[in-house]
């Protein structure tokens, strides 16, 4: 699947795939990438998300031109064999499952016919792909989740969910960096800091990162919480 559609003035939106899946994101990291690498002085800014790459270039270029341009490095980027050389980093989450830092961890279980420990245990099995970064900064998008897990959101969302919850929604799993509102199913909490305006980068997590979670106890968080003070 290949689509180019008009965003709006100054953009296009170039569609790649429509499932969410490793496949579809290699196609869109390869052809995002390629785009980079041209250093073309008419496109300003790239975005790319789950199935798509939106591309934003300067004013007066025209819409045909892009078009040409887009085709073109499309049809090389096809040419590529990213997937041997993207590099995906390994992170393991600790998690607090359950309890004050998982409210929502008993829904979950009762939801889907499951103890609590067989909650936990699925959740941590799996591995994680983080397709994306969004909503705010830092906040991972990943794919992986058993759709024995797969949970709806919340009818009515919270209004403060605690920095470092860690959620479900629909069949994506994903840990919120900061504190903020949010409908997620709040399952267990990570002591780790996942946004640091002062780091380099500013994000624990990144596009390409391949995640697995550890389940820890109250006091191993509380530890790992005074030892990055």
């Amino acid at each position: 699947m290949f689509k180019i559609l008009p965003y709006g003035d100054g953009a296009l939106h170039v569609q790649l795939n429509e499932k969410i899946c490793k496949e579809g994101f290699i196609s869109v990291q390869t052809f995002f990438r390629y785009l980079t690498s041209l250093h073309d002085a008419r496109i300003l800014e790239l975005i790319p998300t789950y199935h798509s790459v939106t591309v934003f270039y300067r004013p007066g270029v025209s819409d045909q031109e892009m078009f040409e341009l887009i085709q073109t490095a499309y049809e090389k980027s096809l040419e590529q064999n990213l997937q041997s050389s993207l590099a995906m980093r390994q992170v393991v989450i600790p998690v607090c499952y359950g309890g004050e830092y998982g409210p929502d961890l008993e829904f979950v279980a009762h939801y889907h016919n499951l103890s609590v420990d067989e909650v936990i245990a699925q959740h941590t099995e799996p591995e994680y792909l983080v397709y994306m970064i969004g909503f705010m900064p830092g906040f991972p998008y990943m794919g992986g989740l058993k759709p024995e897990l797969s949970t709806p959101r919340l009818n009515r969302p919270r209004a403060v969910v605690p920095q470092g919850s860690v959620g479900i929604a629909g069949q994506q799993t994903g840990l919120y960096p900061l504190s903020s509102p949010g409908g997620w199913q709040l399952i267990g909490r990570t002591p780790l800091t996942l946004f640091d305006i002062h780091a380099d980068p500013p994000t624990l997590l990144r596009s390409g990162d391949i995640v697995r979670f550890k389940p820890i106890s109250p006091e191993e968080f509380m530890q790992w919480k005074e030892n990055q003070l």
